[in-house]
C-alpha cells in the first residue's frame, strides 16, 4: 500500500484547481487565506515576491515554487515596492493589465494550483509543514518535477481538447513530485519532520502500510510490531515518537477519517460503513465517530456535501488566485 497516495486521495476533496496567469508589471494581489486549502505557486517567467502577514519575504525566480500548506494569507507582487493590490476572491478576477496567458510578451507568468482538503481533519503530512515552504528551482536534481511543471504550463496555455482530464492529472503529478522532493529518499533528508519522517523509517513505514492496506483488520500493537520487525514495546515507542500518536490511536483516527469520506460520498448504511472501517457494531462506530467529530455519523452525513468533482476543475484564462 502506497501510504502517501492513500492519505492524499482520502483527505482531498473535489478536484484540484489550476490556473496560469500572465501580467505586465506593476501588479500585486492579496490572498486572503483558506484554512483547509493547500496552495502552490510556481514562477514560470520573471521574478516576483511573496510577503507573509508577519513580514517574511520570499523571492521567486523562474522555476521557484512557494508551497502554502495551510492557506496562510500573503501578498504576491512583481516587486516589494508595488502597492498592495486587490484581494483575490472566489469568482472575482482582480482588475489590472491582464495579458493572455499564452502571450510571449508578458513580463510575468505564474502557475497557481490549489487543493481543498477535507474539513474537520488535519492532514498528517501537511500538518507538519510550516506556513510557507520556498522550493528553489533545481531542474538538474529534480528533472521529473521540472518536466511535470513544463507539461502543466503548456497544457494551461493551450486550447487543446482533453484538458479537463489532463490538467487535474498533471496537478497531481506536480504535487507528488514536489512531496518526494520535500521528503527526500531518506529519513535524514526530510525537510518537514513529524509524520513525514515516519515514512522514511522502515519499521514504522511497514506498520503504516499495513494499517492503510487493511484498516478494518483487528490490529494490535503486537501484530503491528510484528510487521515492523520490532518488539511490542520498542515498536510502540518508535511509532509514537515519529508519528505523534500511539499505534492504535492512529489506527482509530484513520478509520474514522475513512468513515467520514464514506459518509460524504456514498449512501451506504451506517452498519456497512462501520464494518468497512473495522467496527463490529453500528453503536460502537457511532460512539467513536461522535467523540472524534463532535456529531453523530447520520447528522454528519446530512451536513457534509459529497466530494464531487468541481464544476470548473481549472481555468485556461489568465486569472489570479
Amino acid at each position: 500500500m502506497d501510504v502517501l497516495s492513500d492519505v492524499m486521495t482520502v483527505l482531498r476533496t473535489g478536484r484540484p484547481f489550476a490556473a496560469r496567469f500572465a501580467r505586465a508589471a506593476p501588479w500585486s494581489v492579496r490572498h486572503g487565506g483558506r484554512s483547509n486549502g493547500c496552495g502552490l505557486q510556481i514562477m514560470v517567467r520573471g521574478t516576483a515576491v511573496a510577503v507573509a502577514e508577519d513580514g517574511r519575504t520570499f523571492t521567486l525566480g523562474p522555476g521557484d515554487m512557494l508551497v502554502v500548506p495551510h492557506g496562510a494569507p500573503h501578498l504576491v507582487a512583481d516587486s516589494a515596492a508595488t502597492p498592495p493590490g486587490p484581494a483575490c476572491e472566489p469568482g472575482r478576477q482582480p482588475s489590472g493589465a491582464v495579458i493572455r496567458a499564452d502571450d510571449p510578451d508578458a513580463t510575468h507568468v505564474m502557475l497557481c494550483m490549489a487543493y481543498e482538503m477535507a474539513p474537520n481533519r488535519t492532514h498528517p503530512l501537511i500538518a507538519t509543514l510550516p506556513d510557507f515552504v520556498h522550493v528553489p528551482a533545481d531542474p538538474a536534481a529534480r528533472p521529473e518535477l521540472a518536466n511535470a511543471i513544463a507539461m502543466l504550463d503548456n497544457e494551461l496555455a493551450s486550447e487543446l481538447r482533453g484538458g479537463d482530464v489532463l490538467v487535474p492529472a498533471l496537478v497531481d503529478a506536480v504535487l507528488m513530485y514536489l512531496l518526494r522532493a520535500l521528503l527526500g529518499p531518506h529519513t535524514g533528508d526530510c525537510r518537514s519532520g513529524g509524520w513525514a519522517v515516519a515514512l522514511g523509517d522502515d519499521a514504522v513505514a511497514a506498520a503504516l502500510e499495513a494499517i492503510h492496506a487493511d484498516p478494518a483488520r483487528q490490529w494490535t500493537v503486537a501484530s503491528l510490531g510484528e510487521r515492523a520487525g520490532l518488539s511490542r514495546s520498542a515498536f510502540s515507542r518508535r511509532f509514537t515518537e515519529l508519528v505523534g500518536q500511539p499505534p492504535l490511536a492512529y489506527l482509530t483516527s484513520w478509520r474514522l477519517t475513512l468513515a467520514a469520506r464514506l459518509l460524504a460520498d456514498t449512501d451506504a448504511p451506517l452498519s456497512a460503513v462501520a464494518r468497512r472501517v473495522g467496527y463490529a457494531s453500528e453503536f460502537a462506530f457511532a460512539a467513536a465517530f461522535k467523540r472524534d467529530f463532535g456529531t453523530p455519523p447520520g447528522q454528519f452525513r446530512k451536513q457534509t456535501p459529497a466530494c464531487e468533482p468541481a464544476d470548473e476543475p481549472f481555468r485556461r484564462e489568465p486569472v489570479l488566485l
